[in-house]
């Protein structure tokens, strides 16, 4: 007699992943957003406000805390948790003035040799037309220059998603986390969608073809490290904070060990290998048949 399996015994296969999946569980409302990961990470924290040019912009947060006993500089993208926090901080889309607070944030820690920590969480810059007057697309230049050359360790954790301008402008980092259910692309699905196929409803398809997906960041050394979620974020969201401190602070001491903060040939050394970094991205070399 031949055996036959219990099929209330079998157990499927889990279906993997989609990237769409993934943007799905990025954009999720009840994800942890920067200021959860500063409840629960940082001690002391002190808010800093105001680009001394415009005003103060509450989509990109910044401010002095403690972590892992060490003083720190910390920025982070801040969306809301309803409709209306999300109108307060503009669905976590930074105008300039929130740019040019980071920049002048950065380089007040530059000063007093304190590390730079970034939290990524955006859909992109504020598009509209009065961010453009007041030179976003300047502002997110400047913040770009200003971290690829301060002279601190820098590192960045992208904990939802990362889009476009906006989330490079500081993503600029000696070592750049992502988690496990977090995206990090140069344009949405949908509007990579619209540009290529004039069609929107394609962005499942963009996302699987634009290769946005941490592990698939981490396979073409875009990034550093891979913080595992296993529950989504948003269904427990004191693991994924513990996991991602963890590994914040492993990359930082080890960046510390590697480049002391008193050490001006050593962080001379830092700029340098995070110039390296950034230039390798997307280098290839050709090579002739036979």
């Amino acid at each position: 007699m031949t055996d036959v399996a219990d099929p209330i015994q079998q157990t499927a296969p889990e279906a993997p992943v989609s990237a769409w999946d993934r943007v799905k569980l990025a954009r999720n409302p009840k994800r942890p957003h920067t200021l959860d990961y500063l409840h629960d990470l940082v001690a002391d924290f002190v808010e800093l406000h105001g680009d001394r040019t415009f005003g103060d912009d509450q989509a990109l947060i910044g401010g002095i805390g403690k972590f892992d006993g060490r003083s720190v500089m910390i920025l982070g993208h801040q969306k809301g948790s309803d409709t209306r926090e999300n109108l307060k901080r503009n669905f976590g889309m930074a105008r300039p003035e929130g740019y040019r607070k980071a920049e002048r944030l950065m380089r007040h820690a530059e000063k007093f040799r304190m590390p730079v920590i970034t939290f990524i969480d955006t859909s992109g810059a504020d598009p509209t037309l009065g961010s453009e007057e007041r030179g976003q697309a300047i502002a997110i230049a400047e913040s770009l220059v200003t971290m690829a050359g301060l002279r601190v360790p820098i590192v960045a954790t992208v904990i939802g998603e990362g889009g476009s301008g906006g989330a490079l402008a500081i993503g600029v980092a000696d070592r750049v986390l992502m988690l496990e259910n977090s995206v990090y692309s140069v344009a949405s699905p949908e509007g990579s969608a619209s540009i290529l196929w004039k069609d929107a409803a394609k962005a499942p398809e963009a996302a699987e073809r634009m290769r946005i997906t941490a592990h698939e960041l981490l396979e073409f050394g875009i990034i550093d490290e891979v913080i595992a979620e296993p529950a989504p974020a948003h269904e427990n969201a004191r693991t994924a904070i513990r996991a991602t401190g963890q590994a914040i602070s492993r990359h930082l001491r080890e960046l510390i060990a590697a480049f002391p903060l008193h050490d001006d040939e050593a962080l001379d050394r830092l700029v340098a290998a995070r110039y390296t970094r950034f230039r390798s991205i997307g280098s290839w070399q050709e090579e002739s048949a036979g």
